[in-house]
């Protein structure tokens, strides 16, 4: 049994997400408000909370304002995105300032449940599709490192270690990582502290974020050639 807390100013996605957990997740709990300055109220009231839900487009707090403002406040409380808006860096800046999560609001029941599920579970949740998607690269000048050179952290890692690291940055768990690589999920602990000590990462999600900035999958198509 779980309680949570979503912060939306859309009473029909409030709704969707009460049937939701309603159906998936039993014997839990679901407040509502419709602006962080509320949500701060019932956090307040419920120190019991294990997860707020937080959209970017409240009327009192636009963009990652909130998500700011709830991890000076609260650092205590996981917080997890659910937005309408799906650009790859926004996901990975609310990642960088400490969300346990981001989930697109188009993502259908089955999926969003199976998302609140595996932060419930304490992992990470990233959006797949999202984290896909090749990062904007801005045009250099003829003068400047040009976008093909490697980067000097990505070229510690070997073959294995980018693929391990790719799976990370689409918010698989090791369990998962050594089902989709075939390898055992103790070689997969293994890898995933290699990737960290080669990046001078300090945890999980500061890989990801790296990996991020350095557009893995990019990096990945060059040195294959």
């Amino acid at each position: 049994m779980y309680s949570l807390l979503v912060a939306d100013d859309h009473p029909l996605f409030r709704d969707a997400l009460q049937t939701v957990i309603s159906g998936g997740l039993a014997g839990s709990q679901l407040a509502e408000a419709e602006s962080l300055a509320d949500a701060m109220t019932l956090v307040e009231q419920h120190a019991e909370l294990d997860l707020l839900l937080l959209d970017l487009s409240l009327p009192d707090a636009e963009g990652l304002e909130g998500l700011t403002r709830l991890r000076e406040v609260f650092p205590w409380l996981p917080v997890a995105i659910v937005s309408a808006h799906q650009e790859r860096q926004l996901v990975l800046d609310a990642i960088t300032l400490g969300a346990v999560g981001y989930i697109p609001k188009s993502t259908p029941r089955e999926a969003m449940l199976a998302a609140l599920t595996q932060i419930l579970e304490g992992q990470l949740y990233l959006p797949p599709d999202i984290m896909r998607r090749p990062a904007p690269r801005a045009s250099l000048p003829p003068t400047t490192v040009t976008a093909t050179t490697p980067s000097e952290r990505l070229a510690r890692l070997t073959e294995k270690q980018l693929m391990v690291l790719g799976c990370m940055a689409k918010g698989m768990s090791n369990k998962h990582i050594a089902r989709e690589l075939l390898i055992a999920e103790t070689t997969v602990k293994t890898h995933v502290s290699a990737i960290l000590r080669k990046l001078n990462a300090t945890s999980r999600v500061h890989a990801i974020v790296i990996a991020g900035e350095e557009d893995l999958s990019f990096y990945r198509a060059n040195r294959a050639h």
